[in-house]
């Protein structure tokens, strides 16, 4: 039933108000979603967001309109997305808080004749609870079963329908005598909206870690692409100077009358590799030789600490600097 002109001039200007107000939204496709469904996800997310559906073609009008008004406004955006059975939800706060609530206001519901599959349909191993005298139905469907304790038994995983394949009548009434609900449906995040840019709702699974991940990837690679080409980069300094710091000091092992200060312990060290070996402790003992074992190993501490390679302090100064 089409609208009368006073609710239409109230909707124009409800979505006119809901744009001025809210600079994030989510595009969201309401397939399969009942009334009574719709006001159990009004209800959950109204702290949250603000609901709203229309037409197409009310839609994209009063965002034209908008525009005219308003020139350059990012909203504009929006147009290619506006197809199909759709509708608005505009975010207070938090986005991914947001589509929680959406995510858990999905309700299952049952594989129906013709519904395109948003879901691969799988029929599990397992018991089944029919009588042996149904065994023809599922020979028709291919699959594989056996009879076990007076009932039939599905031997191994069946694929009934893939992704976006319609269901058939067969895996229709398979799912129903088994009791499986394979779908859930509820609204369906389309794109994202955030301030002018229209983005995937994917981004929003984006955690600080995997950000984190991809920052020092994207570092390594600038890196690595600086050094190879000579070009010098906050990425890859680090790396140069260890590098100049590495050729400096094999100068130095080759030419002996060359030497620095952070180069003495590496010349020490190969000229003589036994004399920074720590120690090694002898055999067992009672409890006399526990005072003396323990002496042992602090001298063995000492030891350790003084033979400092200069690797953690390779340009001088104190160690408390870094």
């Amino acid at each position: 039933m089409p609208l009368s002109p006073e609710k239409k001039e109230k909707y124009f200007a409800k979505l006119r108000d809901l744009i001025d107000q809210f600079s994030k939204l989510f595009i969201v496709t309401v397939d399969n979603v009942g009334s009574k469904q719709m006001q159990q996800i009004r209800a959950a997310t109204r702290t949250h967001a603000e609901v709203l559906m229309g037409k197409n073609t009310m839609i994209r009008r009063i965002i034209k309109d908008y525009v005219k008004e308003n020139p350059g406004h990012p909203i504009e955006n929006l147009l290619p997305k506006v197809n199909g059975n759709c509708g608005f939800v505009f975010c207070k706060g938090d986005m991914a808080e947001t589509r929680q609530l959406l995510e858990n206001n999905r309700v299952p519901a049952p594989a129906r004749v013709g519904a395109i599959a948003p879901v691969d349909v799988v029929c599990p191993a397992g018991g089944t609870g029919m009588d042996p005298g149904q065994t023809g139905f599922f020979q028709a469907l291919n699959i594989a079963t056996k009879i076990s304790r007076g009932q039939i038994e599905i031997t191994t995983p069946v694929l009934l329908t893939a992704k976006g394949d319609k269901v058939g009548n067969s895996e229709a009434v398979l799912c129903q005598k088994l009791g499986i609900l394979p779908f859930t449906y509820g609204l369906v995040i389309d794109c994202v909206y955030d301030n002018g840019s229209v983005f995937s709702a994917e981004v929003l699974s984006l955690t600080d870690d995997v950000l984190k991940s991809k920052f020092k990837q994207g570092a390594s690679i600038v890196a690595a692409a600086s050094i190879e080409i000579g070009f010098p980069s906050l990425a890859s300094l680090p790396h140069s100077i260890a590098n100049a710091f590495k050729n400096l000091v094999a100068i130095a092992v080759e030419h002996e009358s060359l030497s620095f200060e952070k180069s003495d312990n590496y010349i020490a060290f190969l000229k003589d590799p036994s004399a920074f070996a720590c120690a090694g402790g002898g055999g067992g003992g009672g409890s006399g030789d526990a005072a003396p074992a323990a002496e042992e190993k602090v001298e063995e501490e000492e030891e350790e600490e003084e033979v400092d390679m200069g690797a953690g302090n390779m340009f001088g100064g104190d160690d408390e600097d870094y």
